[in-house]
């Protein structure tokens, strides 16, 4: 019986897989009506593509410079990344500070809400300890270094690192090396306050403790599932002071409240994820600002990017498109709409 089960459903594999292929075996055009519909897909999602990067790069390149933009007192919520943020002086100052174009990009976000918030916190400062978590390559432990705050930077251990293919996207530190950027810190500078750990984030080390502000940029979506995402948020409190900031981003299914992606090597966090975890922090004295779920109403707010990405182009495209520039504020992963999300706690006392 299980023999039987088994060839039938080969059978309907190779019936599929016929029924999909773009040419019969002799490469004449498959004229199937499903077919038909299917292979109308991957040109759908190329032009969807260049039309909504083309806008976003033509918007950017109408925005105000950015030279010498003063920081800006802007209090931060628990929000999705937005146009309008983009658009704002609180974001341009960062993509100043951090010698960064202002293009219509979540990363480019990300990176404006984290130090916003540090900014917000007052451990911006010469002596201020800050404690990242999953820094891959980017550029924040630098800046930090370079305003006299001592960094300690981690991400996973190696082999955990290789087995999820961190390294072949570099979003992986194997050393201090990765996470120099000689633009924004003197070497020196870098060396003598940046120091490495090896760290699982589901199990933080106990003697990573009494920090002025902890971070993280799109990380605790890896940890497994909702479950230790959420409670890693938690368990990060630990590791700053009395009063000290916890401030991170994330992915936020923000088009679907009934399904989304758990249990696997991206999760999607949900509108009552975020509130139930807010809740839960309050309960425990912390510090959580106001929840807002707006993810905008204007052009590039409306433009989710759809597959392929970089990573799924022939090598050729990968590398015209890697010079032009992927700006989006969202984008589709297996199937959700999704945007970044940010969430800063002040712990208790």
């Amino acid at each position: 019986m299980l023999f039987e089960k088994r060839n039938v459903t080969s059978r309907k594999a190779k019936q599929l897989k016929k029924l999909l292929s773009l040419v019969d075996p002799r490469s004449r055009p498959n004229t199937h009506a499903l077919n038909a519909i299917v292979n109308r897909i991957d040109s759908l999602s190329l032009t969807v593509k260049f039309f909504g990067y083309e806008l976003a790069r033509t918007m950017a390149a109408a925005l105000p410079p950015c030279e010498e933009v003063p920081v800006q007192s802007t209090v931060l919520g628990w929000k999705p990344s937005t146009q309008d943020d983009i658009e704002s002086d609180w974001v341009a100052h960062w993509c100043w500070q951090f010698k960064m174009a202002r293009i219509y990009h979540r990363k480019v976000w990300e990176i404006a809400y984290v130090m916003q918030g540090i900014h917000n916190h007052g451990s911006l400062r010469p002596g201020a300890r800050g404690l990242g978590f999953g820094c891959g390559s980017e550029p924040i432990p630098s800046y930090l270094a370079s305003r006299g705050v001592d960094v300690t930077v981690t991400d996973q251990p190696p082999q955990v690192g290789q087995e999820q293919g961190w390294k072949n996207t570099a979003q992986y530190a194997t050393s201090l090396d990765a996470l120099y950027h000689d633009f924004l810190a003197e070497r020196a500078d870098f060396d003598a306050h940046v120091s490495l750990r090896y760290v699982d984030m589901n199990a933080i080390n106990a003697d990573l403790v009494d920090y002025d502000f902890c971070w993280s940029v799109c990380a605790f979506e890896h940890l497994g599932s909702i479950e230790r995402g959420l409670a890693f948020i938690e368990n990060s409190l630990a590791t700053v002071r009395p009063g000290g900031l916890s401030i991170h981003t994330t992915e936020f299914n923000f088009a679907n409240d009934d399904e989304t992606l758990d249990n696997w090597v991206t999760v999607l966090f949900q509108k009552r994820h975020f509130e139930q975890l807010a809740d839960r922090l309050r309960a425990r004295g912390h510090t959580v600002t106001t929840l807002d779920f707006n993810v905008g109403h204007k052009p590039l707010d409306k433009f989710i990017d759809v597959p392929p990405y970089l990573y799924d182009l022939a090598n050729e495209q990968m590398k015209a498109w890697q010079d032009d520039g992927t700006p989006h504020m969202k984008m589709t992963i297996d199937g959700f709409a999704s945007t970044c999300f940010g969430l800063l706690v002040q712990r208790a006392g």
